[in-house]
């Protein structure tokens, strides 16, 4: 097999000696985990728990999520007290499959004894957009320029200093595209306003960023965990395309990415984890401009743009999350092919024309269809990025949307 780009910079730093594990009801193999939150990241996390003997309860709303029949489920409000006490019930700690769980939920329980990974100072910080730009910055990690926006006049005010186009963000509860407006033209401002200005998506009037817009060469991303005696692992950058603010293609590793390129990366991603102590698996979100990396956003939870690493890395990024929060010694981030993440949106294809192609892996998320809506993704795998790249884009041709 061909030397894998990018390879390089993917590794573990382990200069600490690793405490003990967590202590669990049935020893090492019983370990007991809680997870706020049902959804596909909930359902990948105990999928590659099972093999290492851990346990799952979850805390999850609907009645029927893709977690069902995986563990035990708790169904409730997650900033329900009686919910987390049942939850926190016989587990030996808890972590979170999305950020948008309420940061409040997790002080709780770590107020009541309960040890919760990552922190919930971090998932504060993830949380509101501002919070996380100004985190960036006191780092030294450029980001693109921004105003904070309370009022119309404050939206005017920055898109003058800002220049157009400009984004309009809410600080809070954004994610695949939604919460944000692209102001192209004056005559939009108060249209931008109208739409996320009330408070409907962000949860409070006002309440928002204005970013510069941002004439990036790429999208890329990088993926790391943290454990709880501060061992690093990285895995190599991505490549990722969007449509509708939501990602449809993830490439691993990213073509034509330079050692000083990855190791800028994992520099940024190294200065976060230490700064927010964090504990588990994080994904950095980042523009390629001219040669350097400006940060979009952190995801402080296991990452749409790191599954690849189920078939295309030593170690998946689920495993590696676990490992981390249960204190155990992470696995190695090595590629062993590369490969091509493509999404399955909205409706699924025959099955047949996902496996038959060489080197598919599909991996299925029990959702019902509906438009827009992530319900599986396919890994693409080949000895060469070329080949992986090649059957990718014919099995996309043959995707729904």
């Amino acid at each position: 097999m061909a030397e894998v780009p990018g390879g390089a910079g993917s590794h573990v730093d382990a200069d600490e000696p690793a405490p003990p594990a967590v202590e669990a009801g049935s020893g090492a193999q019983g370990l007991r985990v809680g997870i706020l939150g049902g959804g596909q990241l909930g359902r990948m996390l105990a999928l590659a728990g099972a093999p290492l003997g851990m346990r799952f309860r979850f805390l999850e709303p609907s009645p029927d999520p893709p977690v069902a029949g995986l563990g035990e489920l708790v169904e409730g409000p997650y900033d329900d007290p009686g919910a987390l006490e049942r939850l926190a019930r016989e587990v030996d700690l808890v972590t979170y499959e999305f950020e948008n769980v309420p940061a409040a939920a997790t002080r709780w329980l770590a107020e009541h004894g309960v040890p919760v990974f990552p922190p919930p100072a971090a998932l504060a910080v993830a949380q509101d957009r501002l919070a996380e730009k100004t985190t960036f910055r006191s780092l030294g990690i450029p980001t693109p320029d921004f105003r904070t926006v309370d009022t119309l006049d404050q939206l005017r005010e920055g898109v003058e200093e800002l220049g157009l186009p400009a984004v309009l963000k809410t600080r809070r509860m954004g994610y695949d595209g939604k919460g944000q407006a692209v102001i192209r033209e004056r005559g939009e401002i108060e249209e931008a306003w109208g739409v996320l200005g009330s408070g409907e998506v962000g949860g409070a009037s006002g309440d928002l960023l204005l970013e510069a817009f941002v004439r990036f060469q790429r999208e890329l991303s990088i993926v790391a965990a943290r454990g709880r005696e501060g061992s690093l692992a990285f895995w190599p950058l991505v490549e990722n395309r969007h449509r509708d603010g939501i990602l449809v293609r993830t490439t691993a590793p990213a073509p034509e990415v330079t050692p000083h390129l990855q190791s800028l990366a994992e520099g940024y991603i190294r200065s976060l984890l230490q700064h927010l102590d964090y504990v588990g698996v994080l994904a950095l979100e980042l523009f390629q401009v001219d040669g350097g990396l400006l940060a979009n956003e952190i995801a402080p939870r296991v990452h749409n743009t790191g599954h690849w690493t189920q078939d295309g890395a030593v170690t998946s990024q689920f495993e590696n999350h676990l490992r981390a929060v249960a204190g155990w010694p992470l696995g190695s981030t090595a590629v062993v092919q590369p490969t091509v993440m493509l999404n399955l949106l909205g409706s699924l294809p025959p099955l047949q024309e996902v496996l038959g192609v060489p080197g598919a892996h599909l991996h299925l998320y029990d959702k019902a269809p509906r438009a827009g809506r992530k319900i599986g993704h396919v890994n693409v795998c080949a000895p060469e990025a070329e080949a992986a790249g090649a059957r990718a884009d014919r099995l996309q041709e043959r995707l729904p949307g």
